[in-house]
Parts: C-alpha cells; structure tokens; sequence
C-alpha cells in the first residue's frame, strides 16, 4: 500500500496533509514529538490534535520522535521502503521572535532536521515525492523595499509596480537583506531541498507559505497570529501590534487549500521546485482589518495596544504571486476567502474554550 510520511503532523499544515492524503487512500505516518509546546508554552501544545488524527483517521499511525534524530528518522524509512509514495516536510520551530532565544535549537531543528529527512527518503524511497514547507521568510525583508503607499487600513504596492496585480513571485532575490535567523534556517532547508532535487535527482519542492492558518491552528503570540488574533478577542485578552502603523498586510491560506497544493504535487512531482504559497490576492488583510473582522465576529471592541517597535525582519507587505504553482497544476483551486477563515476560526476557537470549561 502506498505510505505517506508527514512530518509536524499533530500541527496545522500536517494535521490537514494527514487528512487529505489518507482521505486519498494512502496509509499515512506521522512524525511529531510536539516540540510546540517547547517551543510556546502548553497552550500551543498539538497533542489535543494527535490525539484528534488517531481517533478519527482510519489506520493512521503516529511516531513520537524528533526529526533530528538520525537513528530514529531512518527507521521509519526503512520499515516501509520503497511503499512511501510522499513526504510531506511540515515539522519546524516556526518563529523568528523565538529562533533568537536558542539559535542553535532553530538551526537544528529546521536546517538539521530537514537534511536528516532527506538522507532517509534519498536512502530508502528515492522516488517519493518530497513536499517541503518553506517560508517566505527566505526572502528575509526584502519586500520592505518595494515602492509602498499607505492607505487608510493597509499598505499597498504601487499600482504601476509589475507585482502589483498577483504579488511577488519567485525572481525575488533572497540576497542581501536581514532574513532574521529563523529565514535563514528555513532558507538553509529550501536550498538543501532544492538540491537533493537538483544533484540526486529526487522530485521536490518547496512551499514558500505566506501566513498558513485555519481553525486547527494551535495559535501562539510568537506564532500564528490570526488564530493567536481571535483567541485574544475571544478572550478579551490584550494583543499588541508591532510597527508599521499596524497596516502591514499578510496572505492567507487555509491548511486545507494547502494540503490540496501538496497532494496536487505529489500527483505530478518534478525535481527542484520553488513556489510561492499563500491567500495572495484572493485572501489577505492588514492588522488593522484583520482586528476589525474579530471585532466584527465577537461584537465588542478588543483590547489591542500598539508600539512603534517593528519586529526585526518583518514584512511591511506580503502577498504571494501563486501563478507558477496554478500554472504547473491548473486543478487546484482555493476554497477558502478570508471571510469563511475568520468565520471557521471563531467557532472553533469559542468550541475549545467550552470543551476546556468543561
């Protein structure tokens, strides 16, 4: 039977790849040793999702080990050879904030790790196709030079500006700008991606993710900022607004539109791919519109604070170009807009905090 081996499965992007792909007919492995909870504190913990996936995904099995953990990583891949039809790379430490804290652990983690994963699929299952999750944090601040208008909730690209109508692409160099230490782990992964594509020839790509949510999102303050966004509102808890007069804009893309992209890949893989990923032009916001859609949602205002102080390496403007992606695989298509996002999370998040009263 063929196997698909996802990584950071109890998380957002790996709980939906596990889905999808055993929805799929695959016999699906995950792999997580809930590192989030190290990572932001028992809130953010993904083990409520692990043991969500082991309930209801018929045959779905889980291996609690670390992705650098060599021994353990090549196990998994001998057992099953030549059957591992996927791998879906979704396992990270996910936070430039906290990638500062303990810059070796990140570095570990996202470059190590990864390199780990693809000797064991380069080894045992050299045919599989290879999903990895990026980030556009490769391309470091880099879009914070591009000619911006302020308008009245949000920044903007200059109309007359080549991008302005679907967003960056790929021609974006990832030189010379500040990546912050987790864009240069995440970038030191994608290049390693891009080589064992390259050099051995083995069918991979990368996932340049804008901001990837949904309603199973374990949302954090270092990490997941619109799941972290409505809980917050929800809560009535305060929420601060780093810079850039709270108008800087982020894509969003719903977990399962992206596990929809990573199985129309793993249909028709090709070595070395690079796509941008993300809302793009179809699902993004500002800080102030996306305040405004929870205020919208729970019916009073929040308790939100701002500060001047952008954090190191942010974006000003992100929305993803994702026609090379629609280009290569005309399928897929979102099913998700910002609306239904918000609409999806809301009640989500208003579920977990009654079955945690209860």
């Amino acid at each position: 039977m063929a196997v698909a081996i996802v990584t950071g499965s109890a998380g957002l992007v790996g709980a939906a790849a596990v889905r999808r792909f055993a929805a799929e007919g695959l016999e699906v492995v995950g792999i997580d040793n809930d590192l989030r909870r190290h990572f932001f504190g028992e809130a953010a913990s993904t083990a409520w999702n692990r043991q969500v996936l082991e309930r209801e995904v018929p045959g779905y099995r889980h291996v609690a080990a670390d992705i650098r953990d060599a021994d353990a990583i090549g196990a998994v891949f001998a057992h099953y050879g030549r059957d591992v039809r996927a791998v879906v790379h979704a396992a990270a430490q996910p936070s430039h904030d906290w990638a500062a804290r303990d810059p070796v652990m990140d570095f570990s983690v996202n470059a190590n790790g990864t390199l780990v994963l693809l000797e064991a699929a380069r080894r045992h299952a050299p045919e599989a196709a290879f999903a990895f999750l990026s980030t556009n944090k490769v391309y470091g601040d880099a879009p914070n030079d591009l000619p911006l208008v302020e308008c009245e909730t949000r920044w903007e690209l200059d109309p007359a500006h080549p991008w302005a109508a679907h967003g960056i692409d790929e021609t974006m160099s990832i030189d010379g700008t500040m990546h912050s230490l987790f864009g240069v782990s995440k970038a030191s992964a994608d290049l390693l991606v891009q080589e064992y594509g390259r050099y051995f020839g083995m069918r991979t790509a990368c996932f340049r993710g804008g901001c990837l949510t949904g309603a199973d999102h374990s949302g954090a303050e270092l990490h997941g900022f619109l799941a972290y966004l409505m809980r917050c509102a929800i809560t009535d808890r305060p929420y601060t607004v780093f810079g850039y007069k709270a108008k800087q804009v982020r894509d969003n893309i719903h977990a399962d539109d992206l596990a929809g992209a990573l199985w129309a890949f793993v249909q028709r893989p090709r070595p070395a791919a690079v796509y941008n990923i993300g809302g793009g032009r179809h699902a993004n916001c500002s800080m102030l519109e996306a305040i405004a859609g929870c205020e919208r949602r729970t019916g009073r205002p929040m308790q939100w604070s701002y500060s001047d102080q952008a954090r190191m390496g942010d974006h000003m403007w992100w929305i993803s170009d994702t026609r090379r992606f629609q280009a290569d695989f005309p399928e897929w298509h979102y099913r998700h807009d910002l609306d239904a996002i918000l609409d999806q999370m809301h009640a989500a998040v208003e579920r977990r905090l009654h079955d945690d009263a209860a």
